[in-house]
């Protein structure tokens, strides 16, 4: 009777290959599932300055800020988890609204409001923005999670990013991401830049 093959030295084999060649082409190991945007939650200390700088701001030139500063969560319709956020202007070519969508319009910059308090969210997510604006950045990806918080039986964030960016009048579209920027947890934001007709882009 022939010897007996052995599967499982072979499987040994060529997972250590695989791993080998993986080591040699620079790939590494991922410890999250989340998307990196490039821009993460800071400390208490840089909240409280983004909030003295609006505040700064607003007494200097009251109309030299973006229409969030007077946002209101009068109505926040609560979202699911895994719902799919969609947004734009009237006048917004179908085209452009599609090529959103499907993840065409390559983001700029990044923004991850996990572990943010609703205001704290609220104060980056206005810095943020207007920052990009300000660089005249086309898209940006704006990551909400989709975790229930606190007390509320519906993502808080979430829900609350959707009211804020439909308020905003340098909003042209938003809409949730492809899964590897995440998926139903992020969105893209198309913004009318400053100097630039967007629309017609």
């Amino acid at each position: 009777m022939p010897p007996r093959h052995d599967d499982s030295t072979d499987n040994g084999d060529d997972i250590s290959a695989f791993r080998a060649a993986l080591k040699q082409a620079g790939v590494r190991r991922i410890t999250t599932n989340r998307a990196d945007p490039g821009r993460k939650p800071v400390s208490s200390e840089e909240q409280a300055r983004l909030a003295a700088r609006r505040a700064a701001a607003s007494e200097a030139n009251p109309d030299s800020l973006s229409a969030p500063s007077r946002t209101t969560d009068g109505h926040v319709e609560p979202v699911t988890p895994s719902q799919l956020l969609d947004f734009s202007v009237v006048d917004l070519p179908y085209r452009q609204r599609q090529r959103l969508k499907r993840g065409e319009i390559p983001w700029e910059a990044g923004l991850d409001l996990h572990g943010y308090t609703l205001e704290q969210a609220r104060i980056e997510l206005e810095s943020f923005i207007d920052d990009a604006i300000a660089r005249r950045s086309r898209c940006v990806l704006v990551v909400h999670g989709k975790a229930w918080t606190g007390m509320a039986d519906y993502p808080v964030i979430k829900s609350h990013v959707n009211t804020w960016l439909r308020q905003w009048p340098d909003v042209l579209a938003f809409t949730s991401s492809l899964e590897l920027d995440g998926g139903s947890g992020a969105v893209y934001v198309l913004l009318r830049s400053k100097g630039r007709d967007t629309l017609l882009d």
